[in-house]
């Protein structure tokens, strides 16, 4: 594998830092190189490159918004072996803590990016002699992203939609169920989610919801803080309703009031938000039972009860 880095990564030097990390999915760890310090994930699996290259183009979207920092992006590189590794920029990263707040306002601006560069491409659209195309970003009007983005190893269905709680309902929820399915034919989840299927635009009268950049997966093992501010990673990301972000947030702690406060300085709750947020961490307890197995079970039905009160 090392032969392999240096000729794709055009170094002489490659020098394991004994830095390593890595989550539920991916082993990673540093190299010095003659560019400077990298970062690279491993991972064996063969569907590791639509991973990679789904992370790759998250994380150059983000990039382009301006707005939080993350790692920038070098090369997804396939192994003569099975497998892939993803080389990234090296953060030097702790828990976050004392950026908190600042996490809340950057994290609003991502939201908000793609929502101005709208407004932007109305308001030139509208001045006579200048057409489209000014703006440096470009606006995105619908729902889904330009690629498979997979949130843990599962590939998402991002195909473009122009309406939110159509993409919801079948490109987010209905896959989860259709893959809990495949492998628990739960009778219960199918009924559950015959009814809530019905009921999910009422969760949504009178919102108007513009297409807004989401990390994806934003718990608190994809958060952390450099010296300089806050950080974030492993991004699984597609264009979405900015309140679906914070379904995955409550779930596993990491997030304190300060960075709920400054979010939604920028981005207040609107009307039927709690109900929301339940339907967004109904999306992420049946991912996680579709990865790790019937302990989320429980969290999933739970959901699709109260939901359906």
């Amino acid at each position: 594998m090392e032969a392999k880095l240096k000729k794709e990564l055009g170094t002489t030097m490659l020098k394991s830092t004994g830095h390593t990390g890595g989550g539920c999915i991916s082993e990673g760890q540093s190299y010095e190189t003659d560019n400077g310090r990298v970062f690279v994930k491993i991972n064996h699996k063969s569907e590791a490159k639509q991973m990679f290259d789904g992370e790759m183009a998250s994380l150059e979207a983000i990039l382009k918004t301006e707005t939080v920092k993350v790692p920038k992006p070098v090369k997804v590189i396939e192994l003569d072996t099975k497998g892939c590794v993803f080389v990234m920029e090296h953060l030097d990263m702790r828990s976050l803590n004392k950026f908190s707040k600042q996490l809340g306002e950057q994290l609003a601006d991502m939201h908000m990016h793609n929502k101005r560069q709208l407004e932007k491409l109305s308001k030139e659209q509208q001045t006579v002699g200048k057409g489209a195309g000014q703006s440096e970003v470009a606006a995105v009007e619908k729902f889904g992203f330009h690629g498979t983005t997979c949130c843990g190893y599962l590939p998402q269905d991002n195909e473009w939609m122009e309406d939110w709680v159509t993409f919801l309902s079948r490109n987010r929820l209905q896959h989860q169920l259709n893959l809990v399915e495949k492998s628990y034919g739960d009778r219960e989840a199918r009924e559950l989610w015959a009814g809530l299927q019905r009921k999910i635009p009422q969760f949504f009268t009178d919102l108007e919801i513009a297409p807004a950049l989401l990390h994806g997966d934003l718990w608190g093992g994809n958060v952390a803080e450099c010296a300089d501010g806050p950080v974030i990673f492993d991004p699984s990301s597609f264009y979405g309703h900015s309140e679906f972000e914070l379904g995955i947030t409550g779930m596993f702690g990491g997030f304190n009031s300060s960075f709920y406060s400054a979010y939604h300085a920028k981005i207040p709750k609107a009307p039927g938000f709690e109900k929301r947020n339940q339907l967004y961490q109904l999306f992420n307890y049946l991912n996680h039972w579709n990865h790790f197995g019937g302990g989320y079970r429980g969290s999933s039905i739970k959901v699709m009860k109260d939901l359906l009160k």
